[in-house]
């Protein structure tokens, strides 16, 4: 209202900030998870290959004993066809320890042809040991790991045997687990944000509720909040009613002591004027002069008083056009003798924020100005201006078709009790109320040259959408 900045910087809104922290909770644990479940899958799936690995070698240990006994016998039926594929990544060997040289391979699936598994020498002496290794075939594009053990079976001699397995095989079932778990997290991690938005939308409902009702207080349009609210915002509506019951009696007592004020320096202005004008000594025409100057003074001051405590009143607000169509009316009856149209032009139904009284003041004087200075016509346009939609103003013109006045001249006569022609009714104080009462409430008056000829007065005050 009274045009000063607000005190308070635009911080990140409420929305915004539970949102992103709900989302950033979100994102990190599924993070966290999915990390946790690749780790763990990529385990279970280690474990599971390895598992495999080591049945079908407890399945060519268990045929061992009968190969040596029958050399003719063929071991290593492990019913996967990968072992009798040329160079498939999945192969299987025997080998036999030899005290005075390197070992012998004894026998081998298919799929090795003429290639040999690599062998880990230092568990040769050790019967009970299984090594878990990773190794790879010069002549097999495919890494491989490996689990071999020995066997020792006392005069036949001791053993070696090996099964090596594709571990490439183990990579894409670790890339398919994480595609499908990060598509999963995705899909999780949009339903977690769309519910996390409809969760701070429903949640700070009530809070945007608030806030219209206090818009709506703000217009005019109520005069305290109501509805049903959370027993986290009650209180905060409960405040705010009492805030504005409580600047509703300060501006009725300050109405008050404005008028009680009125009325005691009335009295005895009036009882010097009726004292002066009882006598015609040249001391009663200047105590005569003086108090007529005295009282217009109080007037303005007390007026402007008024002004100011009506102005910081909240939910205050009043239709312009019957305001001045009123005035239209009024002023064409006083100035008829002289034939002065008064035009109301008027878009849409603009509404003043503030007190009636007070823009029935600034439209009446300029309105009465416009009538003492025109030629034959005199008009009032008016709408809303919403270019700024958090600050919609009231726009007010008022063009007369006179003489104008000169940039110096319009200056000199929005000081207070500047009156540019003697012979024209008035104190000099009615463009100064206008001007005063217009920055009371953060508007602009200004005076400018008409289209029509002669002076437009400009009004631009705070407006209700």
């Amino acid at each position: 209202m009274n045009g000063q900045k607000s005190q308070f910087k635009t911080a990140r809104s409420l929305a915004s900030r539970l949102f992103m922290s709900a989302a950033a909770l979100a994102s990190i644990i599924l993070l966290v998870a999915g990390i946790l479940l690749s780790a763990l899958n990529s385990r279970n799936i280690e474990r599971a290959f390895d598992a495999r690995l080591k049945v079908y070698l407890l399945t060519l240990v268990a045929d061992l004993d009968a190969f040596i006994s029958d050399p003719l016998k063929e071991p290593g039926n492990l019913g996967d066809p990968r072992f009798n594929i040329a160079l498939s990544g999945w192969y299987w060997q025997i080998s036999k320890i030899n005290t005075d040289k390197p070992p012998t391979t004894l026998k081998s699936s298919r799929s090795l042809a003429t290639a040999k598994l690599p062998m880990n020498l230092e568990q040769t002496g050790n019967s009970s040991l299984t090594i878990v290794r990773d190794a790879s075939l010069g002549a097999s594009p495919y890494p491989l790991h490996i689990i071999e053990r020995s066997i020792d079976f006392g005069q036949d001699g001791r053993f070696i045997v090996s099964i090596a397995g594709d571990s490439s095989e183990l990579d894409d079932e670790k890339q398919s687990f994480n595609k499908a778990l990060a598509s999963t997290f995705v899909l999780l991690g949009a339903a977690l944000t769309f519910s996390t938005l409809i969760q701070v939308r429903f949640g700070l409902a009530p809070l945007d509720k608030v806030r219209v009702e206090i818009s709506a207080i703000r217009r005019g349009n109520a005069e305290h909040i109501i509805g049903i609210y959370p027993p986290e915002i009650m209180p905060i509506a409960e405040e705010l009613n009492q805030l504005v019951d409580a600047n509703k009696e300060i501006i009725e007592r300050s109405r008050t002591h404005v008028g009680n004020l009125a009325h005691a320096l009335k009295t005895p202005l009036s009882v010097l004027l009726n004292e002066a004008e009882s006598s015609n000594t040249p001391l009663s025409v200047v105590v005569n002069e003086q108090i007529n100057i005295m009282r217009d003074q109080v007037q303005y001051y007390l007026d402007r008083a008024r002004a100011a405590a009506r102005a910081v009143a909240i939910g205050q607000s009043c239709e312009v056009e019957p305001i001045i169509i009123a005035f239209v009316r009024t002023f064409e009856k006083i100035y008829q003798n002289r034939r002065v149209t008064y035009i109301a032009k008027i878009n849409g139904l603009p509404k003043f924020r503030g007190e009636k009284q007070d823009l029935e003041e600034m439209i009446g004087n300029l309105a009465d100005n416009a009538g003492k200075w025109a030629g034959s016509k005199v008009e009032i346009q008016a709408w809303m201006d919403i270019t700024l939609k958090d600050k919609p103003s009231l726009i007010i013109i008022i063009d007369d078709d006179g003489v104008g006045l000169t940039q110096d001249q319009r200056f000199e006569a929005t000081r207070r009790g500047q009156r540019l022609d003697e012979s024209k009714p008035g104190s000099g104080l009615g463009l100064s109320i206008v001007a005063d009462l217009a920055n009371v409430y953060g508007g602009k008056f200004s005076l400018e040259n008409s289209p029509l000829g002669g002076l437009r007065a400009k009004l631009e005050l705070p407006a209700v959408i």
